[in-house]
């Protein structure tokens, strides 16, 4: 059991932070009491007191049949309440002013929100530009770069498609293979793109942003749709890959495939 050449003031805690450690390591397969005891070098039953104590508060679970202990949903889920969507919003902002700077373009910061996309942060350019967009709001999925980029990165199926696509609004008619190929194309290349499919005469580059691989948020960047040309798309993300790395927090980063974009042009 690592010390560090200390000891902890409050040996209760350390050792169940310890045991949360082992937990998170043996993954889903879970560990048995003995395997924990000998791997932190404690005795059992001191081993099984401090498993009670973190059962009480869902922190571990343990199967009923074989005994197992594993990560309890408190546990899985501590993360990803940090990482909630005002979290995000605040971890995100930093980036989202540089790029808008630097792309001279609107951008936005979305997460998923059921089988739409929540607005959470909206950095306006200095030429303004006229989008009926606003933090709070929410937008199917399909029709978005920013749904197309989280769809591409959370082990989206085909036959998932269909159902984002019955949640459309009325009269919104969209090619679903279209929609499939750009998803598709998302993950070679790391961003996603919509032409006037979500709001007429507006297009966006969607840039999903990872933690653990999978996407936790989407970066678009908003602008006429006469000005996305092709060449100003690759502009864009140029952009992306220079200014946005660095003012990712610790933990995040884009797609991999994003560096190698300039190859798949």
């Amino acid at each position: 059991m690592p010390t560090g050449g200390s000891h902890t003031p409050v040996e209760a805690i350390d050792r169940a932070l310890l045991l949360l450690d082992e937990l998170a390591r043996a993954g889903a397969a879970g560990a048995s009491l003995a395997d924990l005891a000998q791997a932190l070098g404690l005795n059992k039953s001191t081993a099984h007191r401090a498993l009670s104590a973190l059962r009480l508060r869902d922190y571990v679970a343990q199967d009923p049949a074989s005994g197992l202990y594993q990560l309890g949903h408190a546990a899985l889920t501590l993360g990803q309440t940090y990482f909630g969507s005002e979290s995000l919003q605040l971890l995100l902002h930093p980036a989202l002013l540089a790029l808008s700077r630097e792309a001279g373009e609107l951008v936005h910061l979305g997460v998923l929100a059921g089988d739409r996309v929540l607005y959470v942060d909206k950095v306006e350019p200095e030429r303004a530009i006229r989008v009926w967009s606003q933090v709070g709001q929410t937008v199917p999925l399909a029709t978005t770069s920013l749904g197309r980029a989280l769809l591409a990165y959370r082990d989206t199926q085909r036959a998932h498609l269909d159902a984002y696509l019955q949640v459309l609004p009325e009269g919104r008619v969209v090619d679903a293979e279209q929609v499939w190929e750009t998803i598709a194309s998302a993950r070679r290349l790391g961003y996603a793109t919509e032409f006037a499919e979500n709001e007429p005469g507006i297009a966006c580059v969607g840039i999903p942003v990872l933690r653990g691989g999978t996407a936790v948020g989407a970066l678009s960047i908003t602008a006429p749709a006469e000005r996305m040309t092709t060449g100003r798309t690759h502009e864009l993300v140029d952009i992306v890959r220079r200014v946005v790395p660095p003012l990712l927090p610790a933990g995040f980063r884009l797609p991999e495939a994003l560096t190698a974009a300039g190859d798949n042009r």
